[in-house]
């Protein structure tokens, strides 16, 4: 697992132990960052199930002003603070220790980017995807960013967010969806 590109570029980021932790591949990761790579630069972005904080540390290091980092266990939260230090980008990330959903529900930030990669069994991305909408906390023209398995759906989303592109990867599929200028419907 390495950086691709930017100030931090060829940095390996380290990863913890055992299988609670999937990280995202450099095949996927590469992908989703060419689809969004003119949307990074000077944007917040959110990694709300960091894991190894990979997806936030590559968009730092792609000019992104701040990232704020969610996972709930200990042991992911110390593997994205090390790798924040090894990149040198922890001047410019938040890291929080805590449940994603319940971070979700006490925002007050808008955030221009969200990556959404958690458990591929689980159904937090579903979860996570009805409540982003409801608190209406992606900037206009903003975008989320989901990685899952390849045979679960994506949720459904009412406007001013909407599906704007799918893609594969073997296994792994992404999806990008947008939330468009306007304000939220009823």
């Amino acid at each position: 697992m390495r950086v691709i590109t930017g100030i931090a570029r060829g940095r390996r980021l380290k990863e913890p132990q055992g299988l609670e932790t999937r990280p995202t591949t450099d095949r996927v990761k590469e992908g989703i960052f060419s689809s969004i790579q003119f949307e990074i630069e000077g944007r917040r972005v959110l990694d709300l199930f960091g894991g190894t904080g990979q997806m936030g540390i590559e968009a730092l290091s792609r000019g992104a002003a701040h990232c704020t980092f969610v996972d709930l266990r200990k042991e992911a939260v110390g593997i994205i603070r090390e790798n924040l230090k090894l990149t040198g980008l922890e001047g410019q990330a938040t890291v929080v220790q805590g449940d994603a959903l319940a971070f979700l529900t006490r925002c007050r930030e808008k955030y221009d980017v969200i990556f959404l990669d958690p458990p591929y069994a689980s159904d937090l991305l579903k979860k996570a995807m009805e409540t982003i909408p409801a608190i209406d906390i992606v900037t206009e023209n903003g975008i989320i960013v989901c990685e899952n398995g390849s045979t679960t759906g994506w949720p459904e989303v009412q406007p001013p967010y909407r599906l704007q592109k799918e893609y594969r990867y073997g296994k792994v599929r992404t999806a990008l969806y947008r939330r468009l200028a306007g304000p939220p419907q009823p």
